[in-house]
Order: C-alpha cells, then structure tokens, then sequence
C-alpha cells in the first residue's frame, strides 16, 4: 500500500505525460493512462528494496528514463496558442522494459481511444477521490478561466499577501480599521458620534462618484443600476434621472457647495483610513493577536509546496511592512508546512514595502533586509532566496530572467494586483475573490425565485409580441391601410381595441408582479447591491467585465489550487454571444424523428 500512496500523492506527474495533449509536437505522442500506470504500479509493488537504494544512489527521479520535460529553449506552441514549455514527452524507445507497446498503444481510431480512455479516466479520477476539472468548476471553491492558461508553461508564481495568501475576519479586521478611522476623523473635527460599522453596507466592486457624492453599482457597459446616497438607496426614477437629479431636487447654487463638502469628505475618509493602517496601530493590534483576525488555512501551505516541488519560482510580493509580514507569514504558514519547513523556505524571493501599483509601473530604491529586527541596506541587484523591499516588477524579472507571460501573478485587487500586472507586463494573472463562495451558493438558493421570474418576463414577451402586432394594425387602420395578416385585418373596431385593453392590463399586472422580483434579485448575497457578478436578471457587473478582462483566472482562495495540480491546462469555456440563440435547428427525418444541433 505505500507504493500505491506514493503514486496517488503525485498522479499529474504520470497522468500529465499521458492525458490528451494540445500540442502540435510528433514527439508528444500518447499511450493509453490505464495501461502505463498499472504498469508501473506492478513495477513499483516488485521493486526489491536493493533496486530502491540502488535509484536513490543513483540521484534519479521516478520516470527519468521514460519522460523528458519539453524546455525553455525548445518548446513550441500549442493549437490554441499556448507555450508547450513544460509538458511531459514520451521516450518510446525506453518504454519496451516494463512491457508497454507504444506503437500498439495507438491502434484503432482515436476517437474510440480518447473515448475509452477519458471514461476510464473518470473513474479512476472518482476511485482516488480527486474531483475531475470539469465538476470543479461547477463548485464553489473551483477555478474559473477566462483566458487559457498552460500552468506547465509558467516558470514563476508571485503572491500578494493580504486577503490573498491569507484571508483576514472581516468583522474582525475590518471592523478595527474602521474603528481607528473614526477616531482619526473626530480628531480631524468630523461628527462621527452614532455611526457604526456595517459589513454589508457596500460590495466589491462599486464606484464612487465623486461628483455627486453617489455610490454606484454598473453594468459591464458603464450604466448605473443601482446607486446609493449617503446610506439611503436611490430608486430607478431617481437612477433614471442620472446627472440632472440633484439639480432638480435642489436649489442650483446649493449644488457646488455640497459636490465641494462631498469631496472635502472623501479626501479626509481617505486620509484617516490611510493613516489607520500606515501608522501601526492597527497592524501591532493584530500582530499581538493573529488568531483574533486571520481565518486559517491548512491547505494553503500545501498548494505552494506543489508548485515550488514543480519548478515553479514563488515570489511574495506585498505592500505589507517586514515585521507585519513576518509574523503574519509565520503564523498562517510555519505550523501547516512539514520537516520544520518555515514559510520563507517556500519562496524563491520575497518582497516587502513593493508600493503596488507603482512596484508594476516605474522603478524604485531596492534595499535588502539583512537582519530579523528588519535593518535594510541598499543593493543593486535581487538575487534568489533574497529578502528585499521596494524596487519594482522589471527588477524581478532580470534577476530570474523570467519575463512577461512566463510569470503569473496572484492578488486580490482588481486594480492594484491584477490589472497593473497584465497592462504594463504583460503577465499571466489570477484574481482572488473570497465572495464567490458566498455568491455560489446565494445563487443556489435563488434558482426558484429566479426561474419564476424568468417564466413572468417571457410570458410578458409573448403577450407583448401580441400587443405591438394590434397596436401596428390599429395604426395602419387608422391611416387607412391594410394590417399585417388578413385576420387582422378582417377583425372589426371593438373587438381590436377590446383584445389591446385586455393584453395592456395583463401586462401592467405582470409588471406589477416582475418589478419586486427583479428588486430583489440577489438579495440573499446583499440586499442593497444584489449579486456580485451580476447587474440586472442577466447582464454582467461592471467588475465582472473587469475580472474577464485583466484576470486569466479567478478563484475564492489561494488553497483551491491543491484540488488541481501544478501541471493543469485550464481551457477558457464558450462564451455566449447574443445570436447564439438563433443558432438551434432541427430537420424532421422521414421516419418522423428529430435530428439536428442545438447551441445554447
């Protein structure tokens, strides 16, 4: 049983050299997985314990003679355009000593092979209890693609710390901020007397603006849904109404004074806030009690372990002082990890104080930290293994000689982490997001009320089509002109104008009915804002078009990695356009059955 552990601890490291590949290679041909890995199962169950000392004096890897590892120097790219660097090779010629036939292996078309061989797959996937890709992604703790990413063909991984590397109690962490920023705020002479903290007040991904003092929610296009007024929620009409709604509402001179006191206010806010978190009140609170704030997380040492065992480089990469990070790290980290391992031991570097966004955008100082009381010195150069603060991202990428799309960077923040990164580097990105487990399962739960809405808007389509069709025959009746159809036409005066005034009351009492359901739609993630990824029944959040747009990949936590493999392909899904509904037909056969495709 120890030697089929240790298979099942590193599966992708043999099933990555065998699952379907996409690369356009001749020397990437595939033998079938189950044949090769009971193969070596048998092998490894007859292995003497004179042959296993006899490897491990050889220094060699389980699979050396079988596989190799396509390099940097000489990968190619793949049929969807992504690097091949990275994948596993098959050496046929070394393949005939534990009885595996390549050329045999690749009888029969390749369709019945895949097909035999992915269901086989499954099952073992399903035997090991390791969930396959696909069914990961239908969870809410799965990793979502929006742009394909060979992980095999990423040299390093760099990290931000905070709410991504480990995720922080809100009520607790976020509630000491706002704490120390009201208390800066009385001391600035601001009336703070009452006010209290409340988490879901705001979301992820709203826009202030600073023009009128309104919190906004938009659509992926830029268009307000929904918006806020100091704490009050604005209604549609007062949404509708857009820039002129202040004006309208108050006297026209009153107007600059209260934009001017808005914005006197959103600067102090910020001011305090920043102050809250620069000047170490906060941090030396937590750092003093980190399992007061920090959730914690024991597979997350472990994803890391996978993908430093891999070959991939880490990097921490954090706006976080040394001495906050240190201990933080420590504590989230040290006691997760095996052998004594420490957190530092995890990365390849480590990069304190990095002022992101500006560490993406421009050059700073670069100063080596050389003691444990945090002493700095200044340097010209990161090397592997270094502990630095400052500098910037071009500096990292000429002491590895790693550069652009060869890096992926991980953060939390849309802005900060994952836009910089992709625009000014072009790096590989990956946004964290902790509320998608919360949405996931808010949508869960809404399904019944959203597929009864769903079922109220079509029946209005359809007796709306109804409507517009007599409302047209009455108009062209009274210019004189014949309707659409002959049957319209032939229907006399009161039995149209009767048909019109029943179809309108039937509407009017569907939108009386839709408007409160559409209203709360959402509301079990947040009853102001509704979903997070969502604007509106079915158009997407202007965050969402964010998160499509900077982030290769998205995910709740750094931890979910470890139900995949440092090896994974993660392939972008179709993506619906507008006319793709159009797309269904069918013929009728002679013998009367259907046949045909069907998009969705």
């Amino acid at each position: 049983m120890a030697s089929i552990h240790c298979f099942f601890r590193y599966p992708v490291q043999l099933n990555t050299s065998t699952s379907t590949s996409t690369s356009t290679s001749t020397s990437t041909s595939r033998v079938p997985v189950s044949s090769f890995s009971f193969n070596c199962l048998r092998c490894s169950r007859s292995s003497s314990s004179s042959s296993v000392d006899a490897h491990a004096a050889a220094n060699k890897n389980v699979g050396d003679d079988v596989f190799s590892v396509t390099s940097s120097s000489e990968y190619d790219v793949d049929y969807l355009g992504e690097s091949t660097k990275g994948d596993f090779n098959l050496n046929f010629d070394r393949l005939q000593p534990v009885g595996i036939d390549g050329e045999a292996a690749l009888d029969g078309p390749i369709e019945e092979v895949a097909r035999m061989e992915a269901q086989e797959a499954e099952h073992l996937l399903n035997d090991f209890g390791i969930p396959s890709p696909s069914s990961a992604r239908n969870s809410p703790r799965g990793i979502f693609c929006s742009r394909t990413l060979n992980l095999r063909s990423i040299s390093a991984i760099g990290y931000d710390m905070d709410y991504t590397l480990m995720h922080y109690n809100v009520m607790a962490w976020e509630g000491r901020a706002y704490d120390y920023c009201m208390v800066n705020l009385r001391n600035m002479g601001f009336p703070v007397e009452g006010l209290a903290f409340d988490p879901d007040l705001v979301i992820r991904g709203l826009v202030i603006d600073k023009e009128k003092g309104n919190l906004v929610k938009a659509d992926r296009f830029g268009y307000v849904k929904r918006a806020m007024h100091g704490t009050t929620m604005l209604s549609n009409r007062a949404v509708r109404w857009s820039t002129d709604w202040m004006k309208e509402l108050l006297d026209p001179n009153l107007v600059p004074l209260i934009i001017k006191d808005f914005i006197r206010q959103y600067v102090a806010v910020g001011k305090a806030l920043f102050r809250a978190h620069v000047e170490g009140q906060l941090k030396s609170e937590i750092m003093s009690k980190p399992e007061l704030f920090v959730e914690p997380d024991p597979e997350l040492p472990l994803a890391l372990l996978d993908q430093k065992e891999a070959g991939k480089k880490l990097l921490l990469i954090t706006n976080s002082d040394y001495h906050y990070t240190d201990k933080m790290m420590q504590h989230s980290f040290n006691r997760f990890l095996p052998n004594d391992m420490g957190w530092r031991d995890l990365f390849n570097m480590v990069i304190v104080s990095a002022r992101k966004p500006e560490f993406f955008q421009m050059s700073h100082p670069l100063y080596e930290v050389v003691t444990g009381e945090g002493l700095m010195r200044p340097c010209f150069k990161a090397r592997t293994g270094g502990l630095y603060s400052g500098g910037s991202a071009q500096m990292i990428e000429n002491s590895l000689n790693i550069h652009g799309d060869e890096i992926l960077y991980v953060g939390d923040h849309i802005y900060t982490d994952v836009s910089q990164s992709k625009v000014h580097l072009r790096w590989r990105t990956a946004l964290i997001c902790r509320e998608l487990e919360e949405e996931y399962n808010a949508l869960i739960n809404s399904r019944g009320q959203r597929a009864r809405l769903v079922e109220l808007i079509n029946q209005k389509e359809v007796v709306g089509d109804l409507f517009n069709q007599l409302r047209l025959s009455l108009q062209r009746r009274n210019r004189g002109r014949p309707a659409q159809t002959l049957a319209a036409t032939n229907m006399d005066d009161q039995e149209l104008t009767e048909s019109m005034q029943k179809l309108l009351v039937v509407m009017q009492r569907l939108d009386q009915k839709i408007a409160p359901m559409l209203e709360s739609d959402g509301e079990l993630f947040n009853k102001r804002w509704g979903f997070l990824s969502r604007a509106g029944l079915w158009d997407k959040s202007h965050l969402m078009r964010q998160i499509e747009k900077y982030a290769d990949i998205y995910t709740s936590r750094v931890s979910n990695f470890l139900h995949y493999t440092p090896f994974m392909y993660f392939r972008s899904q179709e993506q619906t356009l507008a006319h793709d509904s159009y797309s269904y037909y069918c013929s009728e056969r002679n013998d009367g059955s259907v046949s045909g495709v069907i998009d969705n």
